[in-house]
């Protein structure tokens, strides 16, 4: 956050510890065309035929060109890359890429040592000031611009302190929200924080139903995720029987985009009674005779944590499952990504920068979050405070009932403007959080259907309505900013907050989910087995009683 002077100092508020997020816990890498047999309009095909025909080609464009220019910068500004015994950079394959381009960094750590590379590099700047254990109750706006915020903060005696910041500018970088569902990849923080803020105060959102499932988390224990990566080195997908199904499935095999091997796992585990499908690794010792060792070196995070689950993975294969993993919609975004609310940007997973598309190529995530997080950067002290954002152009809607595809569809803001608040009894009490999981597995999983999805819509809807109605009472100072702290502990007021956030991203997921009539990338349904060339767009929402 800043103000409109360029000479300001930046405030980076963390909801828990300063490197806790998705990036921290990113194993795969980052793709990038540096190498000699590369180029950028390669990569940027891949990205285009991964995303399904939405993702948006001026968008892709940036990524791949100033991707390797920011990925060659980062390295030789010290981040800690993985090199061959010659010094060479090393590189990976991963699914649905030309090439084999993926950086990684601490073999399956690459999130967390980029992370820890570029913390140090933000700790030695005086100008950038942190604030941890902070959550962003709300956005605070002032005649259609954004004007600061309100944040909920730990105090030295563990209870929760309000807090109001003013600032100018606004960039959102709160990451996805896995933890809509009871299986994912993602951690504790990952509650949509941001895009429910973002939404409360009229920001348009985009490509909310697509929502990636990695194809292979572990099936016990914490749902740990399997990297792409070991596929990429060789390692096949097994039914029950020590069936090789994904040949089966599409000529890439395990290779195939993360949609198709997630929905492939996930029908085989149907058909097996729910019994999770094999990962096996045994191929690659047809190239690494030590087996062992090999997956020691070049997998070290993914190595100990099978073997603390009793598993030695060089001699049998594991159990994976399809869980949720990456977010493609988000805040709609332009190439600078400032938002459709004057002041306020947005980076990362919680942007819809027009990169992902409706399915997100693999390692794609790390190298969105560095080009637009810079673009954003330079924009938020570049812009000035009259700066209007300038979105890529969206195809009209074809769809009976739905509005051009330029003006965002409106929705209503359940409990706020006569929307879902009595319900059906759905909304009777406040939701926790098995709840809020199970309603989305259940109804707005990896296949979705139209009678599933609209008991989404209508459930989440009245329990949306509980929770907006629940906040105010029973956390006032985080919600009003009047600087007196709420009877409920930190913690309580957190989880209360978060579950409203999750509720509220959740229920706009249903809704777009339910408005695209067709299966295409990570959107599945059951009852559309195909693309409809109908709806060959995307659709923008903003909540009603909004202008943004």
């Amino acid at each position: 956050m800043a103000g409109g002077d360029a000479s300001d100092d930046v405030l980076l508020v963390c909801k828990d510890e300063f490197v806790e997020s998705n990036t921290y816990h990113a194993q795969g890498g980052v793709a990038c065309a540096i190498f000699s047999d590369d180029d950028p309009r390669l990569h940027a095909e891949d990205t285009m035929a991964a995303g399904h025909g939405l993702c948006d080609r001026t968008a892709v464009d940036v990524l791949t060109d100033e991707g390797a220019r920011h990925v060659r910068e980062l390295i030789a500004a010290g981040w800690h890359v993985d090199r061959g015994e010659d010094g060479s950079v090393l590189r990976g394959l991963e699914a649905a890429h030309c090439r084999s381009r993926v950086v990684h960094a601490g073999g399956d750590a690459t999130g967390k040592v980029l992370e820890l590379d570029v913390s140090a590099m933000v700790r030695e700047n005086p100008r950038i000031h942190v604030l941890e254990h902070a959550f962003l109750n709300d956005l605070i706006m002032r005649d259609g611009h954004v004007s600061g915020v309100r944040l909920t903060v730990r105090g030295a005696d563990g209870e929760a302190e309000s807090r109001t910041i003013d600032a100018t500018r606004v960039i959102l970088a709160t990451g996805g929200a896995g933890r809509l569902y009871p299986y994912t990849t993602n951690p504790a923080v990952a509650t949509g924080d941001g895009l429910a803020a973002a939404l409360r105060a009229g920001a348009q959102v985009t490509d909310l139903e697509f929502y990636q499932f990695h194809p292979t988390a572990m099936a016990i224990g914490e749902h740990f995720l399997v990297s792409e990566a070991v596929r990429g080195e060789g390692a096949v997908l097994l039914d029950e029987h020590g069936h090789r199904f994904m040949t089966d499935v599409d000529p890439r095999a395990e290779l195939a985009p993360r949609d198709v091997v997630a929905c492939a796992n996930f029908r085989t585990m149907q058909a097996q009674g729910g019994k999770p499908v094999m990962l096996d690794v045994s191929p690659m010792a047809k190239e690494n005779p030590d087996l062992a060792a090999f997956l020691r070196h070049r997998f070290p995070t993914i190595d100990a944590y099978t073997r603390s689950l009793g598993f030695d993975w060089s001699k049998e294969p594991i159990p994976v499952a399809p869980a949720a993993h990456y977010w493609m919609g988000g805040i709609r975004t332009d190439l600078f990504g400032r938002s459709s609310i004057p002041g306020l940007y947005a980076a990362g997973e919680c942007a819809r920068t027009g990169v992902q598309g409706a399915n997100r190529l693999a390692s794609n995530s790390l190298l969105e979050g560095l080009v637009y997080g810079y673009r954003a950067g330079l924009a938020t002290v570049r812009d000035a405070d009259d700066a209007v954002w300038q979105p890529q152009t969206l195809d009209n809607s074809a769809i009976t009932g739905l509005p051009v595809a330029q003006e965002p569809m409106v929705l209503d803001m359940p409990g706020h403007d006569g929307g879902n608040a009595d319900g059906d009894g759905a909304g009777a009490s406040v939701w926790d959080r098995g709840r809020i999981e199970n309603e989305m597995w259940k109804h707005v999983g990896v296949l979705r259907d139209h009678d599933g999805l609209a008991a989404a819509v209508t459930d989440l809807a009245g329990a949306l309505a509980e929770a907006n109605a629940a906040v105010p009472a029973a956390v006032p100072a985080a919600v009003h900013g009047s600087g007196v702290s709420g009877a409920a502990s930190y913690a309580d007021r957190i989880a209360m907050l978060e579950n409203r956030n999750l509720l509220t991203v959740g229920y706009v997921e249903a809704v777009a989910a339910l408005n695209r009539c067709e299966s295409r990338g990570a959107h599945t349904r059951t009852d559309y087995a195909t693309v409809n060339p109908t709806i060959a767009h995307s659709i923008a929402y903003r909540l009603k009683g909004t202008s943004c």
